[in-house]
């Protein structure tokens, strides 16, 4: 499965920050300092509803972390999965009358384009679970050789006893786990399991869904989580630095891939931080697929909306928070788009290098975009009051936010 184009990063004067972001397995802030190669997973969409604004907001997180990477002259491995085979989807597919594999490509595809026209940087390395299932069936009998896996009617399940880690990354009780458990696609209350929290791994072969062969497993097709597993470990192996997704995969998703692949290499942890994207509501409920209260980037784009309008209205939220969309948020980022190019559409200007670094420690202190757009206002309400004799200053304010923000000026 290919990416997305990716547009060009300008390269900025000095050096970045090494980032410091906050850690849900840690429960505080950590400061990343990876080797030339910084490693980042990002857990991908299941294609049968894309894009929506919430979706955007996350992969906007993320797309932050990868230009402050670059900042420091890192090269950045990026990877990220395509859910294209999942109880959701062939449930839509099968509402709609249409073919599953169809309805997955043409999402993706719809996923992709929404991805170039927000200008997030594509990944090295995106890969789809059925692409992904010749690795997947030689992880799932490893498990199950190692006693850390079992079968209960033909489906096989994770242990999630196997792991001694077992609830590092979300830190819920059993009970609010079960209960998560439930709501995000696990089967807790089935009969038979070892433990209600125990995730599948390898669901059997049922009448009229895809199957593919699972060798000693039988036909069938892979659980969620040793999906996103089996593609991490194959790409970036152990310890890579950030797992990253909305704040909704700390439980079960993150919680269950780490102790997959805890049981299955004897290394702890999985990753250096696991980084969650807050929710973002519409009407007042949080913004998703199942309740239909969707904001889709593409209906936006078709109502004219500038792709970069969008992206600063994402950018005025702390990526960890939960917020609301709202015609007001749309409006106020529009707004701003305006005045920021004509501020950098004079010929000349007031001096912007202490502007970069003001934005360069902003997004290196935990993503603050909000504190990093307020820094170029200031800039451009100085630069539109007062005359100013430096020519270079305007180009080099719209290279620091393309660069660093991502917004093309």
């Amino acid at each position: 499965m290919h990416a997305w184009p990716a547009s060009e990063v300008p390269a900025l004067p000095g050096k970045g920050r090494d980032l410091q972001i906050h850690d849900t397995a840690t429960q505080g802030t950590i400061t990343l300092a990876p080797g030339p190669v910084a490693r980042i997973y990002v857990c991908g969409i299941t294609p049968y509803d894309a894009t929506h604004i919430g979706h955007a907001a996350t992969y906007n997180a993320f797309d932050l972390v990868q230009r402050v990477w670059l900042d420091t002259k890192r090269q950045v491995h990026y990877v990220q999965n395509v859910t294209d085979v999942d109880d959701p989807l062939l449930e839509r597919a099968l509402r709609d009358n249409q073919d599953w594999t169809e309805l997955a490509e043409r999402e993706t595809a719809l996923f992709r384009e929404d991805m170039t026209a927000l200008r997030m940087l594509p990944p090295q390395h995106y890969i789809g679970a059925v692409e992904a299932i010749p690795g997947i069936v030689p992880l799932v009998e490893r498990l199950r050789d190692a006693g850390a896996a079992y079968e209960l009617e033909g489906d096989t399940y994770f242990s999630v006893e196997a792991d001694p880690h077992f609830g590092g990354v979300s830190h819920l009780d059993a009970e609010a786990m079960r209960l998560l458990s439930a709501e995000r696609g696990g089967d807790p209350d089935r009969p038979g399991k070892k433990n209600p929290l125990d995730p599948m791994l390898w669901m059997a072969a049922l009448p009229g869904e895809p199957s593919w062969d699972g060798g000693s497993l039988g036909r069938g097709r892979p659980g969620w989580h040793i999906e996103c597993v089996a593609i991490a470990l194959d790409h970036l192996g152990m310890g890579f630095d950030i797992q990253g997704g909305g704040s909704d995969l700390a439980f079960p998703h993150h919680e269950m891939g780490a102790s997959h692949a805890q049981a299955l290499t004897g290394e702890f942890p999985m990753a250096k931080a696991y980084v969650h994207a807050g929710m973002v509501a519409l009407h007042g409920e949080k913004m998703s697929k199942s309740k239909g209260n969707l904001v889709f980037v593409s209906a936006l784009r078709r109502a004219g909306v500038d792709p970069a309008a969008i992206r600063l209205a994402l950018l005025s939220h702390h990526y960890r928070a939960d917020w609301e969309w709202t015609d007001a948020v749309l409006d106020e980022a529009v707004a701003r788009l305006e005045r920021w190019r004509a501020a950098v559409s004079r010929p000349d200007g007031i001096p912007a290098d202490a502007l970069v670094e003001e934005v360069r420690e902003a997004l290196a202190n935990d993503l603050d975009a909000p504190a990093a757009l307020a820094a170029v206002d200031r800039w451009v309400e100085r630069q539109i009051a007062t005359d100013g004799d430096d020519e270079s200053a305007p180009g080099l304010v719209s290279r620091t936010v393309d660069a660093l923000l991502g917004v093309a000026l």
